[in-house]
């Protein structure tokens, strides 16, 4: 796969004995939006950690910008794995309780060594951008809402400026007014950096409204 372009090609993957994905691609091409629908249990979600270099697939690869990336984690290096980057639909799970949500939106930036000051900066900038006030920076997911929580995990995912943008179900648990924020959120980021979007829901209509072309595991 040559171009611009987050692409799975032929990829395998297993949990034990049990069989998730068999031979499957998927390309998503820089400035367009994918969806990916299809029934629990079809390997949605392993799909997406697969393009997000957080699981090395039993078969098949995973190419970048036409360069295939052979590790995972931090095995790959930091300037490929952070033009990537994964929204989860558990925000909650997706974040460490003792942190606070400004601590949860600047965690990528101090796990590459991004100087304090320049940290600060960027995350009181995202902050603003998904709609946090200072107030809620100082707060923890304890007492903060699910959407609030999401908009501090949707801030996170963007520190980075990632070319390639994986929405693993991540609007499932909000509220429509929130879902509709963070979608618009991610649309204006997507227009200004010609990000690849990745849409995972089981929401038909929220597919046909949101994505370019939708792609079914079924």
């Amino acid at each position: 796969m040559t171009g611009r372009a987050l692409a799975a090609s032929q990829v395998s993957a297993s949990y034990g004995s049990q069989r998730v994905l068999d031979r499957v691609d998927l390309h998503i091409a820089a400035g367009e939006t994918v969806g990916l629908s299809g029934p629990s249990g079809s390997g949605k979600s392993t799909l997406a950690r697969l393009l997000a270099l957080l699981h090395r697939p039993d078969s098949g690869h995973v190419s970048l910008d036409g360069t295939t990336v052979t590790g995972t984690r931090h095995q790959v290096p930091v300037a490929v794995r952070t033009r990537v980057a994964i929204l989860f639909q558990s925000p909650r799970a997706a974040t460490d309780p003792r942190l606070t949500l400004a601590d949860i939106i600047a965690e990528p930036l101090r796990a590459t060594g991004t100087p304090p000051e320049q940290a600060r900066e960027r995350t009181a900038e995202l902050a603003d951008t998904v709609g946090l006030t200072t107030d809620l920076l100082t707060r923890r997911p304890h007492a903060v809402s699910d959407g609030q929580l999401q908009r501090a995990c949707l801030a996170r995912s963007l520190v980075h400026r990632p070319a390639y943008l994986l929405c693993d179900e991540a609007t499932a648990m909000l509220d429509a007014s929130t879902q509709a924020h963070v979608a618009a959120v991610i649309g204006e980021y997507q227009r200004r950096h010609s990000a690849g979007v990745l849409v995972i829901s089981h929401d038909a209509a929220l597919l046909a409204r949101w994505a370019d072309r939708v792609v079914d595991l079924s």
